[in-house]
């Protein structure tokens, strides 16, 4: 099969190492680490008829849109109108990620276990509904926000100011939630639009900092699978939640083809949903299809094609999988680029490891003792991700910090818990935004 995939970061850099192991991959534009195993061209991720245009040329028989923002602007509809089959929902399915006031009202409506929210659109309206909730105080924005849309405080003056400023910068409305208490879980869900399997969930911890402490990120790191989750937790999530979704979609005549990302909250009451995305989170699908024992390719144009009843449900093997992102200096407020990084290839060649590329570029940046040599910059917050397997989690856990160990960079950031007990029990809960 030839596959194109489109997107730059860690999350397409897991998608090409796992398709290219029984496919020819192509990637646009891709990165340094992508261009190991695929096959890189340019292109607008923005541009839906470029996408197009570029899939024709290359003739593939797949597209799988990686980032939300393509997705949310709807880049897979002229793939799909051009008879491409594309893995990634259309503009109209996008919106379960592209508004959280849609979300929530197609939770609603499905019967979907979440967190009660209010919709405001005004500063008013947001005091009252942080009152009505009380603290902690979550505040959504309700379009895309580069994982910087979320605040959950206990102090409500941040709350507001937080919303006023969604308010004011372009938001037409911003969601007010209340407090979902529980360790957060991520499932994803590969759908056709009325059939869906789920992959083995994975936790992500967000915060910058040791112990859960710090600014929200993109995701600090993550792991697979979760021996202290219940059992049954995908079945009940699919049951629950996932098909009642697909089937409300279905109504709404915007059936939804891709990646249901599912992010929970295991609280004392049963499992919640925090929010959806429309594709796989990044870091935490890495640990996921690190494990994935069957094809991926299989999986993903059986979903692009209405035929996913057709083949298997996903195989994951034995053991564990533990992911480390290291980041930037100044993130994620900021991000410094240009700093040579090394060791990667070191690390990389570490038995069971992957190093995959998140924010990186090679350039011609000669160093002292050392001209006219290319060197691996960074070129972004989340820089790199460590990602390693092992027979279970503490020796996944292990391998992945010996090799982490190799890596550096001047401004270097990274978490020492990422997978440590209990805290991968304990951390977080109503945050989960990618």
């Amino acid at each position: 099969m030839r596959i194109l995939v489109i997107g730059s970061g860690g999350r397409e850099h897991a998608l090409a190492l796992a398709l290219a192991q029984d496919s020819e991959v192509y990637a646009a534009p891709g990165n340094p680490g992508i261009g190991a195993v695929a096959t890189l061209r340019d292109v607008d991720v923005l541009d839906g008829r470029a996408v197009a245009a570029l899939a024709s040329e290359l003739a593939v028989d797949l597209v799988v849109v990686g980032p939300e923002a393509p997705l949310v602007a709807g880049v897979a509809d002229p793939v799909r109108a051009a008879g491409i089959p594309v893995f990634g929902p259309s503009a109209d399915a996008a919106r379960l990620e592209g508004s959280k006031a849609f979300s929530k009202d197609v939770m609603l409506a499905a019967g979907v276990p979440t967190a009660g929210s209010r919709t405001c659109a005004t500063t008013d309206a947001v005091a009252s509904a942080l009152d009505e909730f009380g603290a902690p105080y979550v505040v959504k924005d309700d379009a895309l926000a580069a994982g910087k849309g979320v605040v959950v405080t206990n102090d409500r003056a941040e709350a507001l100011a937080h919303a006023d400023l969604c308010l004011t910068q372009g938001s037409a409305q911003v969601v007010v939630e209340e407090f979902l208490a529980g360790p957060e879980v991520s499932l994803f869900a590969v759908c056709d639009g009325t059939t869906a399997y789920p992959l083995q969930p994975a936790q992500d911890f967000k915060r910058i900092f040791d112990g859960g402490r710090g600014p929200n990120t993109g995701g600090m790191g993550s792991y697979s699978p979760l021996p202290w989750a219940p059992a049954d937790l995908a079945a009940t999530v699919m049951a629950s939640v996932v098909q009642p979704t697909l089937d409300e979609m279905g109504r709404r005549g915007a059936p939804f083809v891709g990646c249901l990302y599912v992010g929970l909250a295991l609280t004392a009451a049963g499992p919640r949903v925090i929010e959806f995305n429309c594709r796989f989170g990044d870091p935490d699908i890495q640990p996921v299809l690190a494990l994935l024992d069957s094809s991926l390719a299989e999986l993903l144009h059986a979903a692009a094609t209405g035929s996913l009843a057709t083949v298997p449900a996903p195989v994951f093997a034995d053991g564990a999988a533990v992911t480390v992102v290291l980041a930037s200096a100044g993130y994620p407020e900021s991000s410094s680029r240009g700093d040579v990084i090394r060791g990667a290839g070191a690390a990389d060649g570490v038995n069971d490891v992957d190093v995959i590329h998140a924010g990186t570029a090679i350039v011609d940046a000669p160093e002292p003792g050392d001209p006219g040599h290319r060197h691996l910059v960074t070129a972004g917050g989340r820089v790199l991700a460590v990602r390693a397997r092992g027979y279970d989690i503490e020796d996944a856990r292990s391998r992945a910090y010996a090799a982490a160990d190799l890596i550096s960079f001047d401004g270097l950031q990274r978490r020492s818990d990422i997978a440590a007990e209990p805290l991968g029990v304990v951390e977080g809960a109503a945050v989960l935004e990618d």
